[in-house]
């Protein structure tokens, strides 16, 4: 039992809406951005930024003009896994930011 469902009716509550990621900006997001800082991630670490039709230009120049930019993908699409060392499969972490 966890102590927080005391405090509840126990329903669960709904996932927010995914909204574009530059700032200012409340629009639906359509799209994934997937990157990663390579001084301070690992090389499979990803983050995700997500944008709207609008903004996803402006963010992947920002992104790519640093060296972190990596992937673009629709944002009801599935994130890559990453194929390890071992040989298994794993999704990339991530979160929105």
């Amino acid at each position: 039992m966890n102590l927080f469902d005391l405090a509840g009716n126990g329903a669960t509550t709904p996932a927010a809406a995914a909204v574009c990621s530059r700032k200012a900006c409340r629009a639906g997001a359509q799209w994934q951005l997937l990157w990663n800082n390579p001084k301070i991630h690992t090389p499979e670490r990803r983050k995700i930024w997500l944008a709207c039709g609008e903004h996803r230009a402006w963010l992947e120049d920002y992104l790519q003009t640093r060296g972190l930019w990596k992937d673009t993908v629709a944002l009801d699409a599935a994130v890559p896994e990453v194929q390890l060392a071992d040989g298994t499969g794993s999704p990339i972490p991530g979160r929105v930011n």
